[in-house]
């Protein structure tokens, strides 16, 4: 069965004809029951939530950065079966893998920046037909997954990678016209694979984009040229920034925004700007109380006050990364930021960081914020918490 998933995957001119042949085992939940699967739709907004296969709907979600960096196709259907079988509608995958060294890798890697140019990976061991594979097994398992293009830190090659070549600084990035180029050109090489597919939920331009110091203007202008430039390509599909939200004097109209790190403007974002751009159609913010210096109590107020922006610009926004690290009161913390999005907003969604299960391969690609399926913790967090987001009447 996993030869001829192989072969659909890396045949692209029949990759949409054999998929159906090659598809794994119908998809069922914990108590090995069919899910209902609707006919898949590109997912879209509707006012402040998402139409998901032609549903307006709350979701959760999860994180899965590692989806189309795996080598072995049995990993990817066991993952994506159990997610499915949580109830979570959306998994958030790296759509990005550069390096500039090629001979030195040892990750899959989909391009390639070096002083001789600018090349795409099509080894089907090692390639692009790694994520290919992904996004055929979660059109089958009916997960929706969000692609980032690009990534603020060096892990899987990120901003680095392009000024590694193009000369510049991190922050320089956004303004660099060589950078930008050969970025538009690799957005360009995965919208157009992808644009066809009803798995994808949303292009991001970037995972977590900083430019520390700078004046948020400047991400705003990347913000809008940029998903401008991917709308051209596929008007069908949504496009996110994929920040964490900070916030600024902008939104100085929020109660508790003191001015601190979160509300400083230090990373050169500005949550509500950027939420206003036309080509941007929902919001993103993520949530670290720990790293960042606050208490685990004041992520309730970080979650109600983009849940307002949200509602003063009406646009969906969602909560894509929070956790909790191993070794601490996970259930008893995270349920508590939970029901605030439950009772409290309208929050569009929640995808937890990150995902872990015991893969067939042997690999953990998970670091200590990983909640793994089949734990009690996971049962409350996930499959329950997912449950419950589902059946939340809709809402503006």
């Amino acid at each position: 069965m996993y030869a001829l998933c192989q072969l659909a995957v890396y045949a692209v001119v029949v990759f949409q004809a054999l998929l159906v042949d090659c598809a794994p085992t119908p998809v069922k939940d914990a108590k090995n029951v069919e899910l209902d699967r609707r006919a898949p739709t590109i997912t879209t907004v509707d006012a402040r939530l998402f139409k998901i296969d032609g549903r307006t709907q709350y979701f959760a979600g999860t994180n899965t950065w590692w989806l189309g960096h795996l080598y072995d196709n049995r990993d990817v259907d066991t993952a994506l079966s159990q997610i499915a079988a949580t109830g979570y509608k959306v998994a958030r995958v790296w759509g990005f893998g550069t390096t500039n060294n090629p001979s030195q890798s040892t990750d899959v890697y989909y391009q390639v920046l070096n002083s001789t140019g600018q090349y795409f990976n099509y080894n089907p061991e090692n390639g692009i037909a790694r994520l290919d594979y992904a996004v055929a097994a979660a059109e089958h398992y009916g997960i929706k997954l969000i692609l980032p293009l690009n990534n603020n830190f060096d892990a899987l090659g990120g901003i680095n990678t392009y000024t590694n070549v193009y000369g510049g600084t991190h922050n320089g990035f956004f303004t660099n016209a060589a950078a930008q180029a050969a970025y538009k050109n690799y957005i360009k090489f995965i919208v157009q694979r992808y644009k066809s597919s009803t798995a994808i939920f949303s292009w991001e331009l970037c995972n977590e984009p900083r430019c520390s110091g700078c004046d948020p203007s400047i991400i705003t202008r990347w913000a809008s040229d940029t998903s401008a430039y991917i709308k051209s390509l596929d008007n069908l599909h949504m496009v996110s920034l994929g920040d964490e939200g900070w916030l600024t004097s902008t939104s100085s109209y929020l109660p508790n925004n003191d001015g601190s790190y979160a509300y400083s403007g230090y990373e050169g974002v500005d949550f509500e700007k950027n939420l206003a751009i036309p080509t941007i159609d929902y919001g993103t913010f993520h949530v670290y109380a720990d790293q960042w210096g606050y208490n685990y109590t004041w992520t309730n107020t970080w979650i109600q006050q983009h849940n307002a922006v949200g509602r003063k610009l009406g646009k969906p926004v969602l909560l894509e990364e929070y956790a909790v690290s191993d070794g601490e009161d996970r259930l008893g913390i995270e349920s508590q930021w939970q029901d605030t999005i439950l009772g409290k907003t309208s929050v569009g969604g929640d995808l937890m960081w990150q995902f872990g299960t015991n893969l067939p391969s042997g690999i953990n690609p998970y670091d200590n914020y990983a909640l793994y399926y089949g734990t009690s913790d996971y049962q409350a967090l996930a499959s329950e918490h997912a449950l419950a987001m589902t059946q939340k009447t809709p809402t503006a």
